[in-house]
């Protein structure tokens, strides 16, 4: 294992708490609850022995929507009582005319980021569209403030996402599990070629998550030409490892070494920006709270 792995940045975990008088499965975006939510969730404590036996330095909590919706108090909490070990992510509803009262509010309370949901599993609302005009207060508020936001959608919405950078240049946006392109055609993966239209747009970053090492198993497709891929035309340094855990199965751990081994190929360069580096330039208090430099 190369030596990054004692400052590992997990950009993209779930927790799920087991009071649930108290955090109850409210409003899960789509209107139904996530299935490994039910069968496999993982509690703040649960997740830092997770991190703990994984050597995984620090994590980025991101809003299960599915299974809270738009509450975002367990994500608050945990990171309230945790901030040697968490940052939080909030979700927040696009259109909505108070959205941007609810970024300040879940910002006040510690919170680092904001996360729009579009398309997931068990929810993708085909009325709802990212670069809808009436979210243009939103991108612009948190563009001023350098608030990083989480993109969930998948390939078809990429058309979408382009014209609100266009729109909204200064943004720092972070695409989920690379949109879940399309990827079994194998290299030069033609099929993913929307994705890689985005390059020009310096503010956008890219999770690779577990869901792009299993991905690039199928058909053609292999981790290492797709890694290969990305980091020619996006650059290690706008591209961040997420485990996705307990939502994709597996341990931690075991979620971790699948990453490492495919991109064990990289420089140590490169591998450094994508496990480390690159979190802590989107989110530099993951610096103050480790210790670590960004240089």
């Amino acid at each position: 294992m190369h030596a990054i792995a004692s400052h590992v940045v997990d950009t993209h975990c779930h927790v799920i708490s087991s009071d649930n008088t108290r955090f109850p499965i409210n409003a899960p975006t789509g209107g139904k609850q996530s299935d490994w939510s039910k069968e496999r969730p993982v509690s703040d404590a649960g997740m830092m022995a997770a991190m703990k036996d994984a050597g995984v330095s620090k994590s980025v909590l991101v809003q299960a929507s599915t299974c809270y919706g738009h509450d975002n108090s367990y994500v608050a909490q945990s990171v309230k009582h945790h901030p040697e070990a968490f940052l939080g992510v909030f979700s927040v509803d696009l259109v909505s005319p108070q959205s941007i009262e609810q970024v300040a509010h879940w910002m006040e309370l510690g919170m680092s980021g904001v996360r729009v949901f579009i398309a997931g599993h068990t929810a993708q609302d085909q009325t709802l569209r990212i670069d809808d005009s009436r979210a243009d207060p939103l991108w612009e508020y948190v563009s001023s403030h350098h608030i990083p936001i989480c993109v969930q959608l998948r390939s078809g919405g990429l058309s979408a996402l382009a014209s609100v950078l266009e729109r909204h240049p200064k943004l720092i946006v972070l695409l989920d599990h690379f949109a879940r392109p399309d990827l079994q055609g194998g290299t030069p993966y033609s099929e993913a070629q929307g994705l890689f239209d985005l390059a020009a747009f310096e503010g956008l970053h890219f999770k690779l998550t577990t869901h792009n090492i299993r991905d690039a198993q199928l058909g053609k497709a292999s981790p290492q030409s797709f890694i290969q891929r990305v980091v020619n035309v996006f650059g290690a340094s706008r591209i961040a490892w997420g485990s996705n855990f307990p939502a994709c199965s597996g341990s931690l751990g075991e979620q971790l070494q699948e990453s490492l081994a495919a991109t064990q190929f990289l420089s140590s360069s490169d591998q450094d920006w994508i496990y480390s580096k690159t979190a802590h330039s989107l989110y530099p208090s993951l610096s103050q709270v480790i210790g670590l430099s960004q240089s």
